[in-house]
């Protein structure tokens, strides 16, 4: 089996977690890191929006100010997303643009790389999640984990968030739904269509659960053995500065 290091949950602000994919991302470009997975929280609770987005278009800016959440720009697409503290995990896996494990079509890129969720949720007794394009897990017809991906600096570079709780309410205060908009019916349409691991197993399943699980699901899916490892002195270096000069940054997160 090939080896993939392993950072293990850690917990850092918005800023720094994306600065830190996005310094591993060099480090393999410079042939400095190792093929990596990396599992984390955002503290505090922040929404991230996808590169191609608009922040004052997506976010309800004030509210997050008021209220101590961070709000930044990701160098993946897709759509906002909020990031509850309390209510999931995301991973990061990061490889060489030419590893067996980037393929080449994005499809069949995220079938393989969310087969990682897929078996994490089987472990955790959910037996019929399954791999919904382009880029969802879902269970029961339910979103329970969305991703992204990009490849540049020679790098594959896919993370996505796995539910583990859903508080649909702070989700529409924070994104940009007029409070006069949010109804009842628009609340249990997204409860349609979305659902968290505590919702399937109707137990309080515990952020280390989730952890052991997803840990060991990557492993089995992709046939990888995790070396539990760290952030490198020069990755460190590169995602401080990452995280101050350009992730904290209005030019950056407002860059649209």
């Amino acid at each position: 089996m090939e080896e993939f290091r392993f950072i293990d949950l850690e917990t850092h602000d918005a800023y720094t977690n994306m600065a830190i994919d996005e310094a591993i991302m060099q480090a393999i470009k410079e042939g400095n890191a190792p093929p990596t997975l990396r599992l984390y929280r955002w503290k505090p609770s922040a929404v991230s929006i996808g590169t191609f987005q608009g922040m004052r278009d997506e976010v309800a800016i004030d509210y997050c100010k008021s209220n101590g959440i961070d709000y930044i720009r990701r160098i993946t697409g897709g759509g906002a997303v909020y990031h509850d503290y309390n209510g999931e995990i995301t991973y990061s896996i990061l490889m060489p643009k030419k590893h067996p494990l980037a393929l080449t079509d994005i499809i069949d890129s995220y079938k393989l790389l969310c087969g990682g969720i897929i078996k994490a949720l089987d472990y955790l007794g959910i037996k019929n999640a399954e791999f919904k394009p382009i880029n969802d897990v879902n269970v029961g017809g339910k979103k329970v984990s969305g991703n992204a991906m990009t490849r540049r600096l020679g790098c594959a570079l896919q993370h996505g968030t796995v539910l583990l709780n859903l508080d649909v309410n702070q989700m529409f205060t924070i994104l940009k739904v007029p409070q006069e908009k949010i109804s009842d019916k628009m609340i249990s349409d997204v409860k349609e269509r979305v659902t968290s691991i505590r919702d399937i197993l109707d137990r309080p399943v515990e952020v280390d659960e989730l952890r052991e699980a997803l840990a060991r699901g990557f492993s089995d899916a992709l046939q990888i053995e995790l070396n539990v490892g760290k952030l490198s002195k020069e990755e460190q270096n590169t995602a401080e500065k990452l995280a101050k000069e350009k992730y904290s940054s209005d030019e950056w997160n407002f860059s649209r």
